[in-house]
């Protein structure tokens, strides 16, 4: 079963500025690895 997930990142949200651009990587990282698009 093929299943399209959307994930909005947005600097400022409650997490902090710095801690934002870290998550993205970690997402990017895991897409690489399971072959996620």
């Amino acid at each position: 079963m093929n299943k399209t997930l959307r994930i909005a990142a947005i600097p400022g949200d409650g997490i902090g500025k710095e801690v934002l651009p870290e998550g993205v990587r970690v997402l990017q990282a895991a897409a690489e690895r399971w072959g996620w698009r």
